[in-house]
């Protein structure tokens, strides 16, 4: 048995025409397709004033989450942090003090909750991790920003507006009122 690289092969090319020399009918040819997409429609798009379709599976900026009471739902359990592969989320587990037992569901909370932007993938692993559903990725763009601080978002930025104290925000922040 013969090893690969000990075969030869032989490529039969066919002497070219003289029309095939002249390079005409390829410059045509080219020269057609420049035309057709010439007088196509532009799929630019004027961005503040239109927007494009996005997928229904699109993952954008990171949102914690309240119950219809306004209490907080993580927990701070760090399985979203574990579930992160590019580790984007850091948190800090606290108890609650006596007397916020009963205003609260859990006696956990995150006393401090930071996604980084800059290494977020926006895989979802952290939504599908959590077992309160306090995390989802919603449906707006992560803004810009000039420092590298500012794409840090912490727990503050992260939480949804309470739906008593602000019902307009709250229903933003779902998306209700599309």
């Amino acid at each position: 048995m013969q090893a690969l690289t000990q075969r030869a092969k032989a490529v039969d090319r066919k002497p070219m025409t003289w029309w095939e020399k002249l390079y005409l009918p390829s410059i045509l040819k080219g020269m057609a397709i420049t035309f057709g997409h010439s007088f196509k429609k532009r799929p630019t798009i004027n961005y503040p004033e239109e927007t494009r379709p996005f997928s229904p599976v699109f993952r954008g900026l990171h949102v914690l989450n309240r119950d219809e009471e306004g209490r907080e739902r993580c927990t701070a359990c760090g399985l979203c942090a574990v579930a992160c592969p590019a580790e984007a989320i850091t948190m800090e587990a606290a108890e609650r003090i006596e007397g916020e037992e009963n205003l609260y569901r859990e006696e956990k909370y995150a006393a401090k909750y930071e996604i980084n932007m800059l290494r977020c993938i926006f895989c979802g692993l952290c939504e599908e991790a959590c077992p309160k559903d306090a995390i989802y990725l919603s449906e707006t763009f992560a803004p810009s920003n000039y420092t590298r601080k500012g794409f840090i978002y912490g727990k503050d930025e992260l939480l949804i507006p309470h739906p008593i104290q602000d019902p307009e925000g709250y229903a933003k922040a779902k998306g209700l009122n599309n």
